[in-house]
């Protein structure tokens, strides 16, 4: 089934050519006509399941002749990058209307956010958090909301949103249409979800319990503290070409990034403790290939959407089966082919073995030749934290001696002046006077 058979707006149809779609996904073929008759929906689909579509597609035909001004539509999702993913999904399917968007996020300034609640873009994509911030103000009261969609919410309940939406949901009109997507429906979604919806058709697109048939999986059995050099090696004699690298740890993101810059490697990171401008320039990066690899967090597994991207890298093995599918499915999309290459080490076997058990094989394991298994580690990526907390008290405290004298030496205000050996020290509530002859 084509996409012109769903009676979408030859607008649409327009920008869904140009991103070279022509038949819609599973989720999209059962999603959008029931979205376009005003129906809520009570979706479950994975991520990679074309859902972005599913709901932008319906609610866009249903505006496009609505007058503009008004915010209209608002998407609550639980990360910055799948709110920046989807405003990027938006711009390209409306390209060619007069439809207007804005992302609203945390780690940003506030003004342009309020700028687009004040001026009624028509649609909103946010984070629950920041959202709230806004909604505090009489600019963001969203009066004329008609349709609401929740993404990612289990992952929102994960994340500890779940009350924050229960507060969302106070200041938004009650009448409303409303999508509500979920990979998983735990007894507190579903409990929301019967909260929010009303009357919904329901669609359950068959979870996926198995990467993408397009992906070539294998591991990597390698000592941990090996793994560094591992994947440098892979890096320089061109087996990895552009590489999207997982890590347990923010802590050993960093440390790995750096390790990887050192050796010559342009290599970013994205993780929760960077801002948003640098996680929005990191990712901006690997996109367009100036940095062939990207080390994160599980934080970018979901609402990463890289054209083409040949690898992933379970740099540390998900203790999750689900979030091994998440990770190893950055690659591989829209049918195309891809490669994950999963570190384990023996510590990690166990957890190895069950997301083989969950995805129903077993990696095959695979050895670089000439690598030397038996080296001792470049650098530990792991740093006991009493190291870390006196490390960075040393910085801070020869910082601060830096800074004194750099005081001293410019005659700063606020720096002790040198006394001279023939003058007192000035008495406490008096003047100061130096010895010597007197005037």
């Amino acid at each position: 089934m084509p996409f012109t058979s769903l009676g979408l707006h030859p607008d649409l149809l327009k920008g869904i050519r140009e991103m070279g779609f022509v038949r819609p996904t599973p989720i999209q073929a059962q999603a959008i006509p029931p979205a376009m008759a005003g129906r809520d929906l009570l979706a479950c689909a994975m991520t990679g399941s074309g859902k972005t579509a599913a709901f932008l597609l319906p609610i866009l035909h249903r505006l496009i002749a609505r007058p503009r001004r008004v915010t209209r539509v608002l998407i609550i999702t639980p990360t910055r990058e799948l709110a920046a993913q989807i405003l990027e999904d938006f711009n390209a399917l409306a390209v060619h209307t007069p439809l207007s968007g804005a992302a609203v996020y945390g780690g940003v300034g506030m003004g342009p956010q309020e700028h687009a609640f004040r001026s009624g873009v028509d649609v909103i994509v946010a984070t629950p958090g920041r959202l709230l911030d806004h909604m505090r103000a009489p600019y963001a009261k969203l009066q004329g909301l008609e349709f609401l969609v929740l993404d990612e919410a289990d992952r929102m309940l994960d994340m500890g949103f779940l009350p924050d939406i229960r507060r969302v949901l106070r200041h938004i009109p009650a009448r409303r249409q409303t999508l509500f997507f979920s990979a998983t429906m735990p007894p507190p979604i579903a409990t929301l979800a019967s909260e929010m919806l009303k009357q919904p058709e329901t669609i359950n697109v068959q979870r996926q319990t198995v990467p993408p048939v397009g992906i070539t999986q294998a591991a990597y059995p390698v000592p941990q503290d090996l793994k560094a050099s591992l994947l440098l090696e892979l890096l320089k004699r061109g087996i990895l070409n552009q590489a999207l690298v997982f890590t347990r740890t923010k802590h050993r993101a960093n440390r790995l990034a750096d390790h990887l810059v050192k050796n010559g490697i342009d290599a970013a990171r994205i993780h929760g403790n960077r801002s948003q401008n640098q996680r929005t320039e990191a990712l901006a990066g690997f996109k367009r290939g100036r940095f062939p690899v990207l080390v994160a967090t599980d934080i970018a597994a979901r609402g990463i959407d890289v054209e083409a991207l040949s690898h992933v890298v379970n740099f540390d093995v998900p203790a999750v089966p689900d979030d091994y599918i998440h990770r190893v499915g950055r690659t591989g999309r829209a049918d195309m082919t891809g490669e994950a290459f999963t570190f384990v080490s023996q510590q990690e076997d166990g957890d190895l073995r069950a997301i083989e058990r969950a995805i129903g094989r077993t990696l095959p394991r695979v050895t670089l030749p000439d690598f030397n298994y038996q080296a001792r580690a470049s650098i530990p990526l792991e740093v006991p934290h009493r190291d870390r907390i006196a490390a960075i008290r040393a910085q801070k405290a020869g910082e601060r001696a830096r800074a004194r004298k750099n005081a001293e030496r410019r005659g700063a205000p606020g720096a002790r002046p040198a006394v001279p050996p023939s003058h007192t020290a000035r008495p406490r509530g008096g003047s100061f006077r130096p010895r010597g002859r007197r005037h």
